[in-house]
């Protein structure tokens, strides 16, 4: 993350070899101060440098989230001082599998991204035609396998780190509110499974459309359920604070919530929000990979810029052992002590999927105290 993080934190990382978001972000992201190349076909052969493709929106609705992890990558080339690497960015905007078409073509034998799992599943049989992996940013768990690998924060995970922490604290009965949501509905089934091998009892499940009418309704039923320990929101904070109010009103209850509270520093404003828990990556090394973002492109990067810098670390960490030119050794992703990078340390299950070491923490008035840090190795 930084020329100054590269000797405070890059070598440990790429020594270490141990390699997960929180996603506010500015309204615009400024393009590359060095961008990756952008070229056509016919690209020169690189005898001496291996060549990756990066696939994210450059332009349309998530071009501002695209051009954020294209800037990472910059960054981390740079900390990195590789000269084995050369990442050439394509628009998935334009057409996700073509530009997986485009990216082969090229020549490049590993592909880094694509952001969206729809755009995964488009590009997934072109790679896997050409013997391409594939190193997405997604959090879909449905896309991984088969050549795909998947770096993004999966929300079962973060359910899974606070249950077992909660449980191990002395809550026995649970209860958990979710949106009819593709995230509320992995949530809930994280939950019912994370309750069950931790150990505690299941009391209820209450679901409710994206509104505050039905996640009002949802709250009471909740509440009204009879006895439990603890309560897992898994949604947004501001709809947390909406219903935790409610949640607590027959009875104080221990409040549990995901990763995508991690970025909002506002919940500690909420009295009814303090003391509750929620697990996710840390932001130790993440928050000066931030200040060197903005001093090197003048904006606050979005959350997600961390996974572009450490596919980078991760592909050059691989690099050392492979030779340019040949295909892409995708069995070294399955290294057992994983991957060290910006949001801790992870790995690749069988299935291709990053599992991560989160850590949890608890909501007081001044921000968010880690009550139980992410572990350090596997």
């Amino acid at each position: 993350m930084l020329r100054g993080m590269a000797t405070l934190a890059l070598g440990g990382l790429l020594a270490a070899c141990q390699m997960v978001p929180k996603a506010n972000g500015p309204a615009t992201a400024p393009p590359p101060e060095t961008p990756t190349d952008n070229v056509g076909p016919g690209l020169p052969t690189d005898t001496d440098r291996h060549r990756v493709a990066l696939l994210v929106p450059q332009t349309g609705p998530n071009a501002d989230v695209g051009m954020a992890i294209a800037n990472a990558t910059t960054l981390a080339l740079l900390d990195s001082r590789t000269e084995k690497v050369r990442i050439t960015t394509y628009d998935t905007a334009l057409g996700a599998a073509a530009a997986a078409r485009q990216a082969v073509a090229d020549g490049n034998k590993l592909i880094l991204g694509p952001l969206l799992s729809e755009d995964v599943a488009a590009v997934a049989p072109v790679a896997r035609d050409a013997k391409v992996p594939v190193l997405s940013f997604s959090n879909d768990s449905s896309v991984a396998g088969n050549g795909v690998f998947i770096m993004g924060f999966v929300p079962g995970q973060s359910v899974e780190r606070v249950v077992a922490f909660a449980r191990a604290k002395g809550h026995q009965r649970f209860g958990a509110l979710v949106p009819k949501t593709v995230y509320g509905d992995r949530s809930a089934a994280a939950f019912r499974a994370a309750v069950a091998e931790a150990g505690g009892t299941l009391v209820a499940v209450e679901s409710y459309d994206r509104s505050a009418t039905a996640l009002t309704g949802a709250a009471r039923r909740l509440a009204n359920a009879g006895a439990m320990d603890a309560v897992l929101i898994a949604d947004s904070g501001g709809n947390a604070v909406r219903a935790v109010p409610i949640v607590k009103g027959t009875g104080n209850r221990q409040i549990l919530g995901t990763e995508l509270w991690n970025t909002d520093a506002s919940l500690g404003g909420n009295a009814a929000m303090r003391g509750s828990w929620f697990a996710s990556v840390s932001d130790g090394l993440y928050g000066q990979l931030a200040s060197k973002y903005r001093a090197r492109f003048g904006k606050a990067p979005y959350r997600l810029a961390s996974l572009g810098y450490d596919s980078v670390l991760l592909t050059v960490r691989i690099a050392r052992e492979w030779k340019p030119g040949t295909t892409f050794p995708a069995s070294r992703l399955l290294a057992a002590d994983g991957f060290g990078g910006i949001d801790g340390i992870f790995r690749f299950n069988n299935r291709g999927i990053a599992t991560r070491a989160l850590e949890v923490s608890e909501i007081g008035a001044g921000g968010f105290r880690v009550v139980d840090p992410a572990p350090t190795k596997w």
